[in-house]
């Protein structure tokens, strides 16, 4: 009900690894700033894969370099059994179109109506007939619960209809892998709820993998199997839920009850302040 189809699977192929997405050693810099150092991520297949961590320490970077849109300084990121960074562009494209995106905001064509929206990368990428494509369209609309809606602009949809149209197109091409980008923001309680919901009905019914970026702790807890917090440039802890909530690093206990100062401090470095307040003009 929730996808057209998944890719049949050859006898004789070799064996998956246990894990669809394996970084080992990543080091990335942006200018003289250091997003990674030496990290290790696994992200298995058939989960649910939360990354979290502080406003600025690299999660959508880290999203970025998994699908090959920025290269990593050293280490290796491999995909579905393919280092990214040996890839060719047009092996690249190849490996995308087994990932769905949801980007923030959803960040739908505001030209196009909610049908069209989902269409896009069916009429993108396949020669499929318009008579598939409306039935695959309304197929992925059906099971984000917006069927009724194909006709309506993006500019008529709420926020959360939004992001679940978006989600609907990123499930257009069947995906192995599903990547969210912060997917709770801006979302009232309710939106918030059938969000959080369709990630875990989605990756379960569809056999896939999800990749979830959030710092909302407790809407991706109550659907991640499995979490990173990714802080100042490593990994400060991973596990389950659970797992996470019971860690005794000083920065996951922050991270994880909310406490607005510790080791990621409240104030960003400057000067000693009295001396500021001396000084002419305050710099």
């Amino acid at each position: 009900m929730f996808g057209f189809h998944r890719k049949a699977s050859h006898a004789q192929a070799a064996p998956e690894s246990e894990n669809i997405v394996e970084i080992r050693g990543l080091w990335y810099s942006r200018g003289s700033k250091r997003i990674f150092e030496d990290v290790d991520i696994d992200i298995r297949r058939g989960d649910v894969t939360a990354i979290m961590g502080p406003s600025g320490t690299g999660k959508t970077t880290l999203l970025r370099l998994i699908t090959g849109q920025l290269v990593p300084d050293r280490g290796t990121i491999v995909v579905d059994g393919k280092d990214i960074s040996r890839l060719s562009r047009r092996q690249l494209y190849e490996l995308r179109k087994d990932m769905g995106m949801l980007f923030q905001n959803g960040a739908l064509l505001t030209d196009l109506n909610v049908f069209e929206n989902v269409a896009f990368p069916l009429r993108e990428h396949t020669d499929l007939p318009e008579r598939l494509i409306r039935h695959i369209v309304l197929i992925k609309l059906h099971a984000v619960g917006l069927r009724g809606a194909w006709s309506l602009m993006p500019a008529e949809l709420s926020g959360g209809m939004a992001r679940r149209v978006a989600l609907a197109r990123a499930m257009a091409m069947d995906p192995s892998m599903l990547i969210y980008d912060e997917p709770f923001g801006g979302l009232d309680p309710i939106s918030m709820g059938v969000i959080v919901r369709l990630v875990r009905r989605m990756n379960d019914a569809l056999g896939i993998s999800s990749i979830v970026v959030s710092h909302d702790v407790d809407e991706i807890s109550a659907v991640a199997d499995r979490s990173y917090l990714i802080s100042d440039g490593h990994v400060a802890g991973y596990g389950t839920p659970t797992e996470l909530e019971q860690n005794r690093n000083d920065v996951v206990r922050q991270f994880m009850t909310g406490m607005a100062d510790g080791p990621v401090p409240f104030h960003y470095p400057g000067p000693d302040y009295s001396e500021q307040l001396l000084t002419r003009a305050g710099r």
